[in-house]
């Protein structure tokens, strides 16, 4: 399972204020702190006016090259600022995202022809998100045929269903696997990935619902997930899934996670 650390993110109040105070030492700490809890690749973005997202996103990105040694996954609504700040990145990671909206896969997928980069795609369009899972099909294989023209496979890219919140579509969970199956039957080297949280947005209990989405997307095939490494909760779900799925050989994760306290009760100091 590959773990994209979501906490760098301006659309996050408390990270919005660290970038309008330019608290550098706060940014360092959401690395650490996400890299250490086993992040594989950390998602910046600055979540700000347009004007100044480039900067922003140069100054986070300088922060956390600085701090740790996990990739970084690079993420803009604006492919215009993925293509001016992409140079700043030390080694290849993660693009967050292309879609069928506008022409951002011919603005980004030139940007990573040759390169190791991966690549998030989103199965949406210039009409937004598809409530059936065939139209969301139809945009995965064209991101992916229009990838291929770059030199770009399916393993390097990381297809997004795009989960609804269930709190107005209660199908949104069935529908997601319904799509990520079928996507994975043409293209089996592609890996899935989702935004989590995405799903509980409007109901209560949301770490519950995140929860327990998790569970059932991994056992059903999800390969990825954007998401936060530092809530002992969803690890311990994430953990057991594997366990219980026979991908931890003797329960050693689990178990060590246990052992070393990042998983339980948080042991008094």
């Amino acid at each position: 399972m590959i773990i994209i650390g979501e906490k760098i993110n301006g659309t996050i109040p408390v990270v919005k204020k660290a970038i309008e105070d330019k608290d550098q030492d706060f940014i360092k700490k959401l690395a650490i702190d996400q890299a250490e809890a086993g992040a594989d690749y950390l998602d910046v973005c600055a979540g700000t006016i347009p004007e100044i997202e480039v900067e922003t996103l140069t100054w986070l990105m300088d922060i956390v090259q600085g701090t740790v040694e996990t990739p970084l996954c690079i993420d803009s609504p604006n492919p215009r600022t993925i293509e001016a700040v992409i140079p700043f990145s030390k080694k290849p990671g993660i693009i967050n995202s292309v879609s069928e909206e506008g022409d951002k896969c011919e603005i980004i997928y030139p940007l990573l022809k040759g390169t190791d980069w991966q690549v998030i795609a989103l199965t949406c369009d210039n009409n937004g998100i598809p409530k059936d899972t065939e139209t969301r099909i139809g945009i995965a294989v064209k991101l992916v045929e229009k990838a291929g023209q770059y030199g770009i496979g399916p393993e390097r890219i990381f297809i997004d269903p795009l989960v609804i919140a269930l709190a107005t579509d209660n199908q949104s969970l069935l529908t997601f696997i319904d799509t990520m199956n079928k996507i994975k039957e043409i293209y089996p080297k592609a890996r899935i990935t989702s935004g989590l949280s995405n799903i509980s947005f409007g109901m209560p209990l949301r770490k519950v619902i995140n929860q327990h989405f998790l569970t059932h997307a991994v056992f059903s095939g999800m390969d990825s997930a954007i998401m936060d490494p530092c809530n002992r909760d969803m690890i311990a779900s994430l953990l057991a899934t594997e366990a219980l799925m026979g991908r931890d050989r003797n329960c050693r994760k689990f178990n060590d996670a246990y052992r070393k306290g990042k998983i339980g009760p948080k042991k008094e100091a």
